[in-house]
């Protein structure tokens, strides 16, 4: 994948994050903030002031996740991003970092 196309792709990865998040807020008890800045998405957990932050890493062809679980990368392969040590998927793990950090149980989805 050329550099354009990463960044395309993660441009468009974070913006399904955010949407999601601001979906779930809307419809559930989550208490969530989201910020961009640039390549980075940054959601904080208002009821515990804890963040989780995803950002595109575009020299590694990744996306990298850090919480209070860890921080964890992922790579595209066969179409979905996933954690370069146990294979997990973004949008999955993603989904049970938010239920661990914000008490509340949401299912993520790519769009």
């Amino acid at each position: 994948m050329t550099e354009s196309e990463f960044l395309a792709l993660a441009e468009e990865t974070l913006a399904t994050i955010e949407s999601a998040l601001e979906r779930a807020a809307d419809d559930s008890d989550l208490d969530v903030e989201c910020s961009r800045s640039g390549n980075v998405l940054e959601i904080e957990f208002v009821d515990n002031g804890s963040k989780i932050i995803v950002n595109s890493q575009a020299p590694m062809q990744e996306m990298w996740v850090a919480a209070r679980s860890g921080g964890f990368h992922y790579k595209r392969e066969d179409g979905r991003w996933r954690n370069t040590r146990d294979g997990s998927e973004l949008f999955d793990a993603l989904s049970k970092m938010i239920a661990d950090q914000g008490g509340v149980a949401i299912e993520l989805a790519a769009e």
